[in-house]
């Protein structure tokens, strides 16, 4: 038989693109597996299409796909009952990328009925050479549907390939991967199991797996999100959320629908019912499946914004084309539409669910923070995410929506009021929310990381702006107390000045304070720039300058006084007599530093003194 051997170079491309197949293109070896059973089930197909009009080519009715791993020989076969190809077709669509046999035959479909069309996933296009990664000789023996005739391509992948008459006793394909040494792992049984598991476990044609002599399925084989909704049980959405998520609770929210129309698509999406056990701040990208005619083809592929992350599940289509690269699609067109309608759709679903408060609490406690992410990054649907919005309150148990506040604030009231810390009870006691508690007003209370930003970019809602509280620019003047506010206000006429003296260094003023009503002071930030929690996060980067609160970082703080306090009627008296209050001062400022959660400016001198007025009584 070596007289008939033909030898062949490659098309020029080939060998560039072998190259690239090879220490490139793909970032998993395993993927080899995924495109040849890709293009199995495909020649599979193509025959039960071309056998709706010649029964010549009806397939046996136990058509699958086999896998044979055979650890003596180091060989791995495939072997598939379809369509076959015959020797000008091995030479056309495995000797050039020109031709390749998905964009010949897909041609051949232009006037088909689309209920008509099988699958297409890349007959032998350039997923084929993936096998290169893992085999130093690959073996092609295939027989056409209709013909006797059977050929071997064969190939080293170092620039030619050769054709040789061959046996085989139905059409149909088999290939043959002789393992690199350093790809014997591809020969185990339980690693085939796992890949096909991963890529491969809901494509159409059944896929069979030769372990320990025996032939096992390789595949389940059914596409759990390609059923109607009424097929399907809540315990069947569970196990597959489990097995997709890699979770063991089950999910606070199952979406299942098929976008028919311009594009088309099936989606099973997961909201899960409880935080999984990585933390999902670290983990910035969607990972739900990107499926194409059901065969697994990326978690990178970024079908949902980053904000909406800790959504699972499957997005299968039949609309993507396939490029060089499955790994590449998400670069297309058609991705970015189908990104956008499900995440509409996901959005339209926590909608609906936050109309059942107590449901939506269990939501949102878990996956809170996360939505406020997008506030801060996404424009487009920055509106929608406000109204998901759930917070703390000063004078409600519970959580609050952004609309609940509208509606309850004051006559006179306008701006929302929020005040952003560490710890929700931390800030119910803060001394920035006494003056307005004492008049009835509400405050929302933000304590996750990202509350220190987002205000930038969403800095009003119903035409209300949405104010922190530590900036210190509002006038409380126009509400009454709704509590006796105790003794007259002292005459700080002599204090101030003296105070502003002393502290030059680090306020940039000293004012009487309407907001104090329990303690003798507070700082505030300048009506401009960062509120005190960004200048907070600012220094823990190591972006503050050293010095006063907040310096080079929007300004140095105003120190606000009670003039009803005890402590400023007595530093007051004092001042008015001529005595000097420069300690006093330093004290003051370190006190407000303290009750805002800060350490004092020095911690040795702070300690000092107060002792020292402990001593004096």
């Amino acid at each position: 038989m070596s007289e008939t051997v033909e030898r062949h170079s490659f098309g020029a491309e080939v060998g560039r693109l072998l190259d690239l197949v090879v220490h490139a293109l793909y970032s998993e070896r395993e993927i080899f597996l995924r495109e040849l059973v890709a293009n199995a089930a495909d020649a599979v197909d193509r025959r039960r299409f071309g056998a709706l009009t010649d029964a010549a080519l009806a397939l046996p009715a136990d058509a699958k796909v086999r896998i044979n791993p055979d650890k003596a020989a180091r060989t791995l076969t495939l072997s598939d009952p379809g369509i076959g190809m015959s020797k000008d077709e091995l030479a056309q669509n495995l000797g050039t990328i020109a031709r390749s046999g998905t964009r010949a035959f897909s041609q051949s479909l232009a006037d088909a009925k689309p209920e008509e069309r099988p699958s297409l996933i890349g007959q032998f296009g350039v997923g084929f050479y993936s096998a290169f990664m893992v085999a130093d000789r690959v073996e092609v023996t295939s027989r056409k549907a209709g013909s006797d005739e059977a050929w071997t391509w064969a190939s080293e992948g170092q620039g030619e390939y050769t054709l040789a008459p061959a046996t085989r006793s139905e059409p149909g394909t088999d290939i043959v991967l002789h393992m690199k040494a350093d790809a014997e792992e591809y020969l185990e049984g339980i690693r085939l199991e796992t890949i096909l598991r991963k890529w491969a476990d809901h494509i159409t044609v059944p896929v069979t797996l030769v372990r320990d002599g025996e032939e096992v399925a390789g595949t389940k084989g059914t596409a759990l999100w390609r059923k109607p909704k009424s097929e399907v049980s809540e315990e069947e959405y569970t196990e597959f959320y489990r097995q997709v998520a890699h979770a063991f609770d089950k999910p606070w929210a199952t979406l299942h629908w098929r976008a028919e129309g311009q594009l088309e698509f099936n989606a099973l999406l997961f909201v899960p019912g409880m935080k999984p056990f990585m933390a999902i701040e670290e983990q910035r990208d969607s990972k739900v499946r990107l499926h194409v005619r059901r065969m697994f083809i990326t978690d990178e592929a970024g079908l949902l914004p980053s904000w909406l992350r800790f959504v699972q599940g499957v997005v299968d289509t039949e609309d993507l084309p396939l490029n060089v690269s499955r790994e590449m699609l998400q670069a297309t067109p058609v991705l970015a539409r189908i990104r956008r309608a499900v995440t509409a759709k996901v959005v339209s679903e926590l909608k609906s669910r936050s109309k059942d408060a107590e449901s939506y609490a269990t939501f949102w406690q878990a996956f809170g923070p996360v939505l406020k992410e997008g506030l801060w990054e996404d424009a487009e649907h920055r509106q929608d995410i406000a109204g998901l919005l759930r917070f703390r309150s000063s004078t409600t148990e519970g959580w609050v929506s952004l609309a609940d506040y509208v509606s309850r604030m004051k006559p006179n009231q306008e701006a929302i009021y929020i005040l952003v810390g560490d710890d929700v009870d931390a800030l119910k006691r803060s001394a920035q929310i006494e003056g307005f508690s004492a008049r009835g007003i509400e405050v929302l209370l933000l304590s996750d990381h990202v509350d220190a930003f987002w205000p930038e970019r969403y800095d009003s809602h119903d035409g209300k702006p949405i104010r922190s509280i530590t900036q210190g620019s509002d006038d409380l003047s126009a509400f009454e107390p709704e509590v006796a506010e105790g003794d007259a206000p002292a005459d700080l006429a002599d204090l101030l000045p003296k105070l502003k003296e002393a502290l030059k260094d680090d306020v940039s003023d000293v004012k009487a304070s309407q907001r104090l009503v329990d303690s003798a002071v507070l700082l505030s930030a300048p009506a401009f720039g960062p509120d005190l929690q960004m200048q907070r996060l600012l220094r823990r980067a190591g972006r503050g300058a050293g010095g006063g609160m907040g310096a080079g970082m929007g300004g140095q703080p105003v120190l606000e006084l009670n003039p009803r306090h005890p402590l400023i009627r007595r530093i007051a008296e004092r001042a008015a007599a001529g005595e000097d209050v420069g300690e006093a001062a330093q004290t003051l400022v370190d006190l407000a530093h303290v009750q805002g959660g800060d350490p004092p400016r020095d911690p040795v001198a702070f300690a000092r003194r107060v002792a020292s007025a402990l001593a004096q009584g």
